[in-house]
């Protein structure tokens, strides 16, 4: 399996988990990005989308997540989610949350291995990177988050239901990318990489694989079909989005994975739903190293002076 397969579930689709501490027919999926890279010569910039959608009087808002990033990125999503009157996150588990942590298990409970082992990933790679971990960065404690997720006793049954698992989502991953080759994800160089590694370089680490989360949305949305991490948890979300719709809400946000947004907005389109703005947030922003200036051929420098 490619290391790109595990690199676009990790950043951009497997949920920051918690461990224990239809009407117009929809366009094609190449219409709009939820992620990209904008790159020139300073900087590469890993930026998530902002697509706001409007129906009878009801404004949504899909504000994609990058699931490790930069500080100043959290905090404007922050600054973001409290002018809607809801915001919808996502989190396996998340129901259990208690002023936005986790709650403190039981002596004789047992963790989840697997959700436990994720969070702790989320954190290593938060720590290396120089970057933020969006439980650490996100206010889960503002009042006007509603859980829009599956529980973790949902999240287990559709997988057994389905013969799923986690490991098995990230070898189809890894399948689709090597049967489409006008899909190709740009791959991280693994000398440079590893390279970077050793050396502790967090930019020149991010660069590497920059280019390759980019593309995160249209490998992992071309899984989509029927799947729990991506359609069923789907499903979920524009279930509760309706029940708060009824509620009366008028101004509501999406916060969810950027890959899970190119199947929610197919849903959103055939449920009538008309995209009307568009816009983009940095959630990596990765200096290039500056270019030493060349001598001009012929040219030396001059000698030094005598003291």
């Amino acid at each position: 399996m490619r290391i790109s397969a595990v690199l676009l579930l990790l950043f951009v689709s497997l949920t920051p988990v918690f461990g224990e501490d239809a009407a117009p027919a929809a366009p094609d999926a190449r219409d709009v990005d939820f992620l990209r890279v904008d790159e020139d010569e300073e900087a590469a910039r890993l930026q998530t989308s902002v697509t706001r959608y409007e129906k009878d009087g009801v404004t949504v808002e899909l504000l994609g997540a990058v699931h490790i990033a930069d500080k100043e990125y959290y905090d404007e999503l922050n600054r973001r989610f409290a002018a809607f009157d809801a915001l919808l996150f996502e989190m396996i588990g998340g129901e259990n949350l208690v002023n936005g942590k986790a709650p403190v298990p039981a002596e004789d409970e047992e963790p989840d291995l697997v959700m436990d082992m994720l969070g702790k990933m989320y954190d290593s790679m938060a720590k290396f990177l120089k970057l933020t971990g969006q439980k650490d960065g996100i206010d889960y404690a503002a009042k006007n988050f509603v859980h829009a997720d599956l529980t973790v006793a949902e999240f287990v049954a559709l997988q057994e239901e389905r013969g799923e698992s986690l490991l098995g989502f990230a070898l189809a991953a890894g399948r689709q990318m090597e049967e489409n080759p006008d899909a190709e994800v740009r791959q991280p160089n693994m000398a440079r990489l590893l390279t970077a590694f050793l050396a502790g370089n967090a930019n020149a680490l991010k660069m590497e694989i920059i280019h390759t989360l980019g593309q995160g949305d249209d490998q992992i949305s071309a899984l989509a079909g029927e799947n729990v991490i991506i359609h069923d948890r789907n499903a979920k979300c524009l279930k509760v989005l309706d029940a708060e719709i009824a509620k009366g809400r008028k101004n509501l946000g999406i916060f969810y994975g950027a890959a899970h947004y190119p199947d929610m907005e197919e849903r959103l389109l055939k449920q009538g739903w008309k995209r009307t703005g568009h816009e983009w947030l940095t959630a990596w922003d990765v200096p290039k190293p500056k270019r030493r200036p060349k001598a001009l051929p012929g040219k030396q420098a001059p000698p030094k002076k005598a003291a």
